[in-house]
């Protein structure tokens, strides 16, 4: 697996480092941007030193075209960055619990920001390293757009995770851009989930499911 940009990302958003860090950069002045999601247009603040900050990021596009939350009642975003995925699927599925989970503390308070602009009332963004934040409590969907440039270890920690708080029943989704090792993570997937299957493709990224048997 290597660790190349971020997927989705320009050369100008890139960073020196990569996004997963407790670290925050100094402050710098917020943008919005737009995301239409079946007609309904969200707003979304964003700043330096989070990912994808010019535009929600072709993988997370594709990755929601993947998922239905139906008839999951809690959601979990791991590694929301400043929270499209999380507050969308809020938004999808108004009675589900859903949380957003950072380790980078500006993602996190963007997050919340957007949680509130948004209105997505059942949604709640916390800071933490990986699952750390939620403790013991097991979701029926994860959703996972992982840090590549953070190193294998740390994905794979990841997925370790997220497979440990999926309840009984529930689905993990992850999406990764083909050049960037989807194919790897998929093996690894695997080998954690017992099962994994292809789920979404194009524009030079894979979404994979796995789930709690």
């Amino acid at each position: 697996m290597t660790s190349p940009r971020p997927s989705g990302t320009s050369r100008r958003d890139a960073p020196a480092s990569h996004y997963f860090t407790p670290a925050t950069p100094a402050p710098v002045r917020e943008r919005t941007i737009r995301f239409d999601d079946g007609g309904r247009e969200f707003r979304f603040r964003t700043a330096a030193g989070v990912f994808s900050r010019g535009g929600v990021d072709r993988g997370t596009r594709l990755l929601l075209e993947a998922v239905d939350p139906a008839e999951a009642g809690a959601i979990l975003d791991l590694g929301c960055g400043y929270g499209a995925l999380g507050i969308v699927m809020a938004a999808r599925s108004p009675r589900a619990r859903v949380t957003l989970v950072d380790i980078n503390p500006r993602a996190t308070a963007l997050a919340a920001a957007n949680i509130r602009d948004n209105a997505a009332a059942n949604a709640e963004a916390r800071t933490g390293d990986g699952c750390a934040p939620v403790g013991d409590e097991c979701f029926d969907l994860i959703l996972l757009n992982p840090p590549i440039r953070a190193g294998r270890a740390v994905v794979l920690r990841l997925l370790a995770e997220a497979h440990a708080h999926l309840a009984p029943g529930g689905r993990f989704y992850l999406v990764a851009r083909t050049s960037q090792g989807a194919r790897t993570i998929a093996r690894c997937m695997g080998e954690i989930f017992g099962t994994v299957r292809e789920v979404e493709r194009g524009g030079g990224f894979r979404v994979y499911e796995g789930r709690h048997v």
